[in-house]
């Protein structure tokens, strides 16, 4: 079976990052897996298989005939068993490719966001609607987008599944990482800056943990359009000499892991992989009751949860982690126990390949069953 895989760009953001780690265990797992680039871009994903750039730009993507061409001419050249788009753009090409060259494979839309925070206008539902209209099966990342977009399209209830993102587990790498032994307290944020990630409001609770305890420090680790606004920020809050920007890091896990406590608090998320990474790691978490993030923390059990914008509880949840050994060591280890049985990339490698499968097994339309039922036949 091969399986052709669309991303939106070569870029090191979580989507791109374990399409290109889920097209590796697909390899090895005896089947064949490509992924196709829509846009530029100069980052090199964890991939050594083929790769393909349609070179389309953002703002011709509903225009861009030769970059649907390009796709069909791939698609008839290698003959994928399966086409999956790992973004709601890459989704669009799929559906006008397939629509004007005629290809037959069937499309998976692999969703990893809240879909209704940005379909919100009547018509804005009705066009997004045509296009994940044309996915033979749309896998969301957690339940909770699993509901949200099932309530925005119950017509395509019986085509959901819900597959988490994970972690690759390499046992020497994890060995080699460094273990929290700070002079100083130090928190950790990774994530692009953009307003999902909701820095601004980040940087003022860590200004609020200064305030309790002086020798704090805070580690950005990642980039993204709003980076600059935030440096200007720390500046004129006085912070330079306790907030550092790094920038994207090919050895993010090491900072997660030296880190004292993992901070989380997005206003938007899927399921973040950081935090799994985070549970691996030993390195407590906090985080907004968001999205999926929920399905992972569960409040002192395997971290911290508090509702979002509640900025007090997060600043006092930061404290009673760095404060409080044996309560924290006991959330570690249930949140390393979770990850360890739940969330590793080899094991949902498998529960991709039972889908595909299934695609190839049965026709596209179900009408009788439900994303439960399926998600139950995936478990066994």
């Amino acid at each position: 079976m091969t399986i052709l895989h669309l991303v939106q760009k070569p870029q090191l953001r979580g989507a791109e990052i374990f399409t290109a780690q889920l097209a590796s265990h697909t390899m090895r797992n005896g089947h064949k897996a490509m992924i196709v680039f829509v846009y530029g871009g100069e980052a090199q994903l964890p991939f050594t298989g083929h790769t393909f750039h349609l070179n389309s730009r953002k703002w011709k993507r509903f225009i861009d005939v030769r970059a649907w061409r390009r796709l069909a001419d791939i698609i008839q050249k290698d003959q994928p068993d399966i086409i999956q788009a790992n973004a709601g753009d890459t989704l669009k090409v799929a559906v006008l490719s397939k629509l004007l060259y005629r290809w037959k494979q069937p499309i998976i839309f692999r969703n990893a966001s809240t879909v209704s925070l940005y379909i919100r206008s009547a018509l804005s539902k009705k066009f997004n609607g045509f296009f994940f209209r044309h996915a033979a099966k749309i896998v969301s990342v957690c339940q909770h987008s699993a509901y949200d977009f099932a309530s925005l399209y119950p017509q395509l209830n019986n085509r959901i599944v819900t597959i988490p993102v994970g972690i690759e587990y390499a046992e020497a790498v994890f060995n080699e990482l460094p273990k929290a032994a700070n002079e100083h307290p130090v928190l950790v944020h990774v994530g692009g800056f953009t307003f999902e990630k909701n820095h601004v409001r980040l940087i003022s609770m860590f200004e609020k943990i200064v305030q309790k305890l002086p020798d704090a420090r805070l580690q950005l680790i990642g980039d993204g359009p709003l980076r600059q606004e935030m440096e200007l920020v720390v500046r004129k809050k006085g912070l330079q000499q306790h907030v550092a920007f790094f920038g994207f890091r090919n050895d993010a896990l090491h900072f997660i892991a030296k880190a004292d406590v993992l901070l989380l608090p997005s206003i938007i998320e899927g399921l973040p992989a950081v935090i799994p990474e985070a549970f691996f790691c030993g390195t407590p978490v906090v985080a907004y009751d968001v999205g999926g993030v929920g399905e992972l923390v569960t409040d002192y059990e395997t971290g911290r949860l508090i509702r979002k914008g509640d900025e007090e509880g997060f600043v006092n949840a930061v404290l009673w982690t760095l404060s409080d050994t044996d309560a924290v060591s006991r959330t570690t280890a249930n949140a390393r126990q979770l990850v360890t049985a739940e969330y590793l990339n080899y094991r949902l490698a498998w529960r991709f390949a039972e889908l595909y499968r299934s695609l190839k097994e049965e026709p596209i339309n179900h009408h009788h069953e439900n994303y439960k039922s399926y998600e139950w036949k995936l478990q066994k």
